[in-house]
This record gives C-alpha cells, structure tokens and sequence, in this order.
C-alpha cells in the first residue's frame, strides 16, 4: 500500500531569515494526521539565509541526522564540536542523555539549503555523542547509498533506532529496485526532481509511505531526480 504525502500538504513556516516546511507535525504546525510514520518522527526542508541560524537549544533522546542539498551548515555543541557541513556530508547526533547545540549558515553571502531528519531511538538515556562523515556523489548515482543504519560502519551513521536511511540520484527513465522485507515499512521522499514509486508518481517535496510491499520499483522522469529512502521496523 502507497500513501502519497503530498508537498504542498506539508507544514510552512516562513521568516525573514528561515523558510521551512515540515513533513511531520514540528513547532508550530501540529497536525495529528501526520505526527510521524513508524520511527521517523522529523523530516523538514530548510531554507536559511547568509549568516542567521538556530541559537543554542537542548535536545535529548532523539537521533537528528543533517544532510546539506547546497551551502554551508555550521555547527557547535556542548560536546566540543564545532563542525561544516557541506554537499554530500552527513551528521549524526545522537540527543541521548541531553546535548546543546546551535547550527547557522556557514556563509555571509550564499543560503544554505539542507534537511534535518529526527529518529525515535530505541531506547532512551544513552550517551550522546557525534559523527559526521563526507562521500563521493558518484557514490549515490544510479544506486541506494547507505547514509545511516542500526550497525554503521565505514562512512555510515550508527543510529539507535532499526532503520536504515538511503540516498539516490536517479537519470531520467533509469530504475531502482529495493525489496523491503517481511513486516517492513518504507518511506520514500523526493528531494528534487520527478519519480514513480510502483508507477505512482511524486514531484519534488512530495513523500509516500510504503507498507504491505515486498518490492519498490524508483524510476526517474526528469533528467536527474534525488530521493531519500527510510526502511523502517
């Protein structure tokens, strides 16, 4: 079964600083048709503007994974980080017991584009702690590649929670096979471009929710589309 999310249904907050969109209910946008799917809790796009950002705020037992689209984020915490993140990294913070942290626009004159996905973890009260780690965009042309999972290993998160997190970029009339297995959910998002999921078309921003699926079949319409993969408990 497809539930199609679409873009324009999302939460928007726009500021003179920050423009965002919201998949899932965040901050002021509440909605309880959409307070989340499975584990993943957050899911929001934003936009922020040369030299503004987020001040110092706490989070705990969450896992917060940042993927820049284009710019610079920066980032401190109160465990000594003080990190960029660009195109084609990943963060991961694990809240854990409780962490500050503030991210801003690295740059004085360019915004910064990117996505903040939040994970419920499995279990709550572990150590928090940080991993960021960059890779080759050849890496996600053509194929699936693995940013986040429960194991981790070289250049992939380790997140507290039994999902996986993928990334694409897909060629116009080119197609991905993912198999989800038995009592498996997933969670497709168009970060841009044009794609059908099982022949169901999504636009960029648009999301689906997949379950009762033992195969996806991704295919792009647009010249180059870039989508995100949840596989879910």
């Amino acid at each position: 079964m497809l539930t199609v999310r679409k873009s324009i249904e999302r939460g928007h907050a726009q500021h003179d600083w920050l423009d965002s969109y919201h998949t899932f209910s965040f901050a002021d946008y509440y909605d309880l048709a959409h307070m989340g799917f499975r584990s993943l809790r957050v899911i929001n796009e934003d936009r922020v503007a040369p030299g503004r950002g987020f001040g110092a705020h706490a989070h705990r037992d969450m896992e917060i994974i940042s993927y820049v689209l284009s710019g610079v984020l920066a980032h401190t915490d109160s465990m000594g980080h003080q990190e960029a993140l660009g195109p084609n990294e990943v963060q991961r913070m694990s809240a854990g017991t409780g962490v500050v942290h503030s991210e801003f626009n690295g740059s004085k004159t360019e915004p910064v584009h990117f996505l903040q996905i939040w994970i419920q973890p499995a279990s709550s009260g572990t150590p928090s702690s940080y991993e960021q780690f960059k890779f080759d965009p050849a890496e996600k042309r053509g194929r699936l590649r693995l940013m986040a999972s429960p194991t981790g290993g070289p250049a992939v998160a380790r997140i507290n929670q039994d999902a996986r997190v993928y990334v694409s970029v897909i060629e116009k009339r080119s197609e991905l096979e993912y198999t989800l297995e038995s009592n498996r959910h997933g969670w497709l998002h168009v970060i841009s471009g044009d794609v059908t999921v099982n022949g169901t078309e999504l636009k960029t921003g648009d999301a689906v929710a997949i379950s009762n699926e033992d195969k996806l079949v991704i295919v792009g319409i647009e010249a180059e589309s870039e989508i995100m993969l949840f596989d879910l408990a």
